[in-house]
């Protein structure tokens, strides 16, 4: 979190009622990021500590960058982040956020459990890792791209195996014509170009008719995101090249094996 203003939480300070606030509040109440600094914010039910019925006055001490602590399906909404010293468990669920280190973790779990069931022994010992959390947000986005990643390897698979069926019926069809081709002085790349290209023809007019629905799709399914990225032109030039790969590496299968063999037993095959 960087601060744009001001300053964040200090011992120094005693910041017992300060707040840090984001930029989204400071757009939100209107006014100029250095004039939020000094800013006296009142509560009228303290919302730190809900069963007290008394006002509390809060003085805004610094102003940190927007950063997403939701959802990039949400927009950076306001966030005034408190530091409370006065009550730990009055009114709301005791949590404390803490940055481990991965060496030995089972063990300084434990160790913070037994801490905490001795200053905390009504209340139970539950641990979450934040990276968890965050998962959690795009949990459907993460099943979708299963579905989809399987889906699109078995499409891509049937249709080699039927790219690679059509090439062997090609080659099946013209033997003899490699054969006076070959024997005319065509060469092995000539003849692998002349069986490629009826087919590379047919996948980059998939490609041309593809391209505009898949970035139509796209656009519509980035709409629920609040922060999105844009579809650059680069990305559908690489799935199409890709393709074109594909598709030529499957076909050249048949087609190299039609250039290599001896033209003569081809001609003499009825």
């Amino acid at each position: 979190m960087e601060i744009v203003t001001g300053r964040s939480f200090s011992q120094d300070f005693m910041d017992t009622l300060s707040v840090v606030m984001n930029q989204a509040a400071v757009r939100e109440m209107g006014i100029r990021e250095q004039e939020a600094v000094g800013t006296r914010l009142v509560s009228s039910n303290n919302f730190l500590n809900p069963g007290e019925e008394e006002q509390s006055v809060y003085t805004v001490v610094g102003v940190v960058q927007d950063f997403h602590f939701q959802s990039l399906h949400n927009v950076v909404s306001p966030l005034f982040l408190v530091h409370n010293q006065r009550s730990f468990t009055a009114g709301v669920d005791p949590l404390i956020t803490i940055r481990l280190s991965s060496t030995d973790l089972q063990q300084t779990l434990a160790g913070m459990e037994s801490l905490w069931t001795n200053f905390l022994p009504e209340m139970p010992f539950h641990n979450e890792f934040l990276d968890q959390q965050w998962s959690a947000l795009y949990q459907k986005e993460e099943n979708t791209q299963k579905v989809y990643s399987v889906f699109s390897l078995l499409t891509i698979f049937i249709a080699c195996l039927g790219l690679l069926a059509l090439a062997a019926y090609t080659v099946e069809t013209r033997t003899k014509e490699i054969g006076v081709r070959k024997i005319l002085g065509a060469s092995t790349a000539g003849i692998i170009g002349l069986l490629s290209k009826d087919f590379l023809k047919l996948v980059i007019l998939a490609i041309i008719l593809a391209t505009p629905v898949a970035w139509y799709i796209m656009r519509e399914w980035l709409q629920v995101f609040a922060c999105r990225v844009t579809l650059d032109w680069w990305v559908f030039a690489i799935a199409g090249v890709l393709a074109l790969a594909i598709a030529f590496l499957t076909v050249s299968f048949q087609s190299v094996k039609a250039a290599i063999a001896n033209p003569v037993k081809s001609l003499r095959s009825e």
